[in-house]
Order: structure tokens, then sequence, then C-alpha cells
């Protein structure tokens, strides 16, 4: 059984939380959906695009009928995410208000223990192991190519001034490139998906101890981690989605917290 929870918060310094996050579970497929999506654009326009990304893909993936191959799953999961470009950048192209909006996006999609991971941007997907943390998707951003080819430190990449310019985004062009990988949740092992509100002020060995600890409550867990990043600064939305091939006595349920 794969528990969940999502938890997100506006953060210390700003009037809107362009974050957000949905998870559940899809009937009748029995598959589990996660989504964090981080919208950008300024006014209106940053949740407008996370809000319409995250409507439209629920809503193509709600259908999906049991049993389906990995291979379909994931061409499922793509489409969908595909859908949703086109429906942001059409909303952009056509109201000045939200000209050249955009989001992050990284979800899951998990049938049993098996599971595909999607991402476009700097939204991130861990795997939590008792043996550590495993970083899934690979940084859509300027200083990410930076560091890639040398031209940058690990520590220089920390600090650098454009470290939040993209140069992959979901709805800014008509056409996109989703990232695509297959994972598998073994029993007691966790996956975490997050806005960069978080993963750029939790520590991954921070967010291992955190997520891993025996015999806290999966929700409590989302929430220290929450306030870990209001407590190191704060300065952007954050978010966070937490899935566990679950242990005895857990909730299945799925829980949300926002403020």
């Amino acid at each position: 059984m794969i528990h969940t929870v999502h938890a997100t918060h506006i953060g210390n310094v700003r009037n809107v939380n362009e974050d957000l996050s949905w998870v559940g579970r899809i009937k009748p497929g029995g598959y589990t959906l996660g989504i964090v999506a981080d919208g950008m654009g300024g006014h209106l326009a940053g949740d407008t695009a996370s809000r319409l990304t995250v409507e439209t893909m629920v809503a193509d993936l709600s259908g999906l009928e049991p049993g389906l191959s990995p291979e379909a799953c994931e061409a499922a999961l793509s489409d969908a995410i595909l859908h949703a470009n086109e429906v942001v950048y059409r909303k952009g192209e056509s109201d000045i208000r939200y000209h050249n909006m955009g989001t992050t996006v990284v979800a899951v999609l998990l049938s049993g223990e098996q599971g595909i991971i999607a991402h476009i941007g700097d939204s991130r997907a861990y795997k939590v192991t008792f043996s550590g943390i495993e970083r899934l998707t690979d940084d859509h951003t300027l200083v990410n190519e930076l560091l890639k080819s040398g031209q940058i430190s690990e520590k220089e990449a920390g600090a650098h001034p454009r470290r939040n310019v993209l140069t992959r985004a979901l709805g800014t062009d008509a056409e996109v490139k989703v990232d695509l990988r297959r994972i598998v949740l073994k029993p007691g092992e966790g996956l975490v998906l997050c806005s960069d509100g978080l993963s750029n002020f939790v520590a991954e060995a921070e967010m291992l101890r955190t997520v891993i600890k025996p015999g806290a409550a999966l929700d409590d867990r989302a929430h220290k981690l929450v306030r870990m990043a209001l407590n190191s600064g704060g300065d952007d939305n954050i978010t966070v989605a937490l899935f566990e091939n679950g242990r005895v006595g857990q909730d299945a349920a799925t829980k949300e917290w926002v403020q």
C-alpha cells in the first residue's frame, strides 16, 4: 500500500502561493498520482499556470484503465503533461494578463510499487531508502548547465545570482520535452516530490534524516520539512509531497496541509 501526504506553505516573504500540489488515488485503475507545480510569471499568472497544469493532468489521467503496462503508463503521463503545456501556452497567448506565464512540474504515476517520474523545470523528485537519498530528476536550469559543463563548482552554483533561471518550463513555448524515468518503490522506501522552495533551503542529508525517521507519522515528516525550509529562510513558496511503500499501522489515506 502506498501512503501519501502533501503540504504547502506560502513562505516568509511571498504574497501569493504559486505552488500547487495534488496527490490521490485514481479509480477504478488503482493508480497513485502525485503532482507538484511551481508557477511563475508575476501577478495572477504563476498560480494560474500551476492550477491549469494540475487540473489538466488530473482530468486526463482520472480515467486510466486498470492493468496498463509500464510503457502505457509512461505514455499517458507524458501526454497529460504535453496537454497541460498546450493549455497553459494557449492561455498565455490569448490573454495579456498571462503572457509568458509558465510553471515547473514534477509528477509520479504509481501502479503498485512500480512507477513513472516525469518532470520539466527545477522541481525535484528524490527516492529515499535507509541506505541513502537519490535525486531522480535533473534541473532544467542555466546554473545546472554551467555546473555540468564544469564552468562553475557546486559551491558557486548554490550562490549563483542566476540560479533560478530555467532553461525549460511548461507553458512558455508551444512545444516542450518531458523527462521520464521509471522507478520501483520497495517496502519501506519513500519518494519525495518538491518545489525548489524546499530543495533550495533543506540539504539532501537533512531531507534523508527527516523522511526516513522510524516511527514518525508521514504527515509529521512532511510538516517538519516545511518548517525546516521556513527556518532556513523561507524566501519562496514551499511544497512537498511524500509517498511511502507502507509500514504496519500507517494510515493509508492521503492527507493535505496548506498554510
